[in-house]
């Protein structure tokens, strides 16, 4: 009677196993065009919103702050939150996809500026500039130490999947 109780057991378990790794590969992934398409409607809605704020003399951000104004304070927010695109962290409050138009915006006025981490956010700028995110976690996490963060440190990249996700639920 026992073995038959165990028997009956051990086929339930892998009954619920199997159902349980069938649904978990079910899981909807993204393909590569469905990816690059998303990314393109992204690119596209922030490069029409960018040109709406500079008609309304706003900044890129969609800010009324000039570029020669803009505080090390600014720079670390600006930067902090295009970085939530590239990178997993428990807590993300603000995001601005990443996009050349605002890089190369805050570029222009590193130099202009008198900025105490101006060569830090020139740096990890330059970098995005060129499509270089391999250092997206670190840049993330000095970007969080110089405003003193607590909770939503950095652990790593996102994938590229992960990524566009991220991109359509903040967009």
């Amino acid at each position: 009677m026992k073995k038959w109780i165990i028997g009956i057991l051990s086929g339930v378990v892998l009954i619920v196993g199997a159902a349980a790794y069938y649904f978990a590969s079910q899981e909807e992934t993204m393909t590569a065009e469905e990816m690059e398409t998303t990314r393109q409607s992204a690119e596209q809605t922030v490069t029409e919103e960018v040109e709406q704020f500079e008609k309304e003399k706003k900044n890129p951000f969609g800010d009324e702050k000039a570029g020669g104004d803009l505080t090390d304070s600014d720079y670390q927010q600006y930067i902090h939150a295009m970085s939530h695109q590239k990178v997993k962290a428990d807590k993300k409050w603000t995001n601005y996809v990443i996009h050349p138009e605002r890089i190369d915006w805050l570029l222009q006025h590193t130099a202009s500026s008198e900025l105490q981490h101006g060569d830090t956010y020139t740096e990890i700028l330059t970098r995005w500039k060129n499509d270089d995110y391999s250092h997206a976690v670190s840049d993330h996490n000095t970007i969080w130490n110089l405003q003193n963060g607590n909770v939503g440190k950095a652990t790593g990249l996102l994938t590229e999947q992960e990524e566009v996700q991220y991109i359509e639920k903040h967009q």
